[in-house]
């Protein structure tokens, strides 16, 4: 597990990093938020960054979340960024501060079910689109994310606030990732204004594309190795 010392020099690199990457494109850094993502690694790496003033670290799968909240009781707020079964949508209410992976109407229908029989506040959602038309990610695609905003809209135990995207690996070629995000950012803007509403969370962008993430506009980029250094090689459960 990495040393405290050794994350908290990791993140001074990270800030310089995305300090850079918006000096580059114009954009302040205040408009980007650091999203810690834990996965894998054990529960005091989440302590670490929420003893360093991170008000929420993103947590990929929902068993290991939910050991993890359990283990650090009431020290920060948990994003659920990894993909999540229609059928787990009960674990949310109550134990996730925001679920960035929303993919389709039926987990929209599940999520909304279950925070309203848990009587639990309307549930921060992101709607996770797949922009960069990769068969190995998930999310709704581009020409369906029309429909599935207008279902979230409706839902009333649910508030949406953005969208999120995982581009394709591609890291011989930074352009891809680009294209991927710029595409997500063009698609929320059309939609807000044709629904009439704010959507300004645009969750783009990871350790190895954050500088294309943060140049197409994202405003939370999810970074786990670069802070905590290589993941161990375990299994978790799904």
């Amino acid at each position: 597990m990495v040393l405290k010392e050794d994350f908290l020099k990791n993140l001074k690199a990270v800030r310089a990093q995305i300090d850079t990457s918006c000096s580059s494109c114009g954009r302040s850094p205040e408009g980007v938020s650091l999203l810690p993502v834990t996965k894998t690694w054990p529960f005091e790496v989440a302590l670490m960054a929420f003893s360093a003033g991170f008000p929420s670290v993103g947590e990929n799968r929902v068993q290991e979340a939910l050991e993890k909240i359990e283990q650090t009781g009431n020290a920060g707020a948990w994003e659920l960024i990894g993909h999540l079964q229609s059928n787990k949508a009960k674990f949310v209410p109550g134990k996730f501060d925001r679920v960035q992976s929303v993919d389709s109407i039926k987990l929209l229908h599940r999520l909304d079910a279950a925070v309203a029989k848990a009587e639990s506040p309307p549930l921060r959602i992101l709607l996770q689109v797949n922009a960069g038309d990769d068969p190995a990610k998930f999310g709704v695609s581009i020409e369906d994310a029309d429909a599935c905003l207008d279902a979230a809209l409706s839902a009333s135990s649910l508030k949406v606030e953005g969208f999120m995207t995982i581009a394709p690996y591609a890291p011989e070629d930074p352009d891809v990732a680009l294209m991927c995000f710029e595409r997500l950012r063009d698609l929320r803007d059309d939609l807000a204004e044709k629904f009439g509403v704010p959507l300004p969370e645009l969750s783009m962008g990871m350790t190895g594309d954050m500088n294309e993430a943060i140049r197409a506009g994202s405003t939370v980029v999810r970074v786990g190795s670069a802070l905590f250094g290589n993941r161990p090689q375990v299994h978790s459960p799904t």
